[in-house]
């Protein structure tokens, strides 16, 4: 009887999904910390400019201060919410309607960040 002197790592690798999803679980962490200022500072912006009416808040976004900050609150959101919904499509879906969903999961989020990002750049480079 041969005995596998090997440790528990060793045994596992190159098995099924070791070492991989290392890059997407370290996003997933990176953007949450990201999220957590910005969506700070949006909760307090919001507030600051409840009682302002439309041409305050455009001033407002066409500050440094109010597009630079919205812009990578988008990318940060759109960007968490795209490996979120795609660890719970690989978790629960199977064969094509996995594909289908992990397609529409990316493109939705790619598609709603870039209309997010174009509206406030529309909004604070007009004049």
């Amino acid at each position: 009887m041969v005995q596998d002197t090997r440790s528990p790592l060793a045994r596992a690798s190159g098995l099924g999904p070791a070492g991989k999803g290392a890059a997407e679980w370290w996003a997933q962490r990176v953007s949450a910390v990201a999220l957590v200022p910005l969506t700070l500072w949006f909760v307090i912006e919001i507030i600051a400019h409840m009682h302002s009416d439309y041409a305050g808040f455009v001033v407002w976004l066409r500050s440094p201060t109010g597009m630079i900050p919205m812009v990578l609150l988008l990318i940060a959101l759109f960007h968490h919410a795209a490996l979120g919904l795609k660890v719970v499509v690989e978790d629960y879906l199977h064969g094509l309607v996995k594909f289908s969903a992990l397609v529409a999961v990316r493109l939705g989020a790619v598609a709603l960040a870039v209309a997010g990002i174009l509206a406030v750049l529309f909004i604070a480079l007009s004049r």
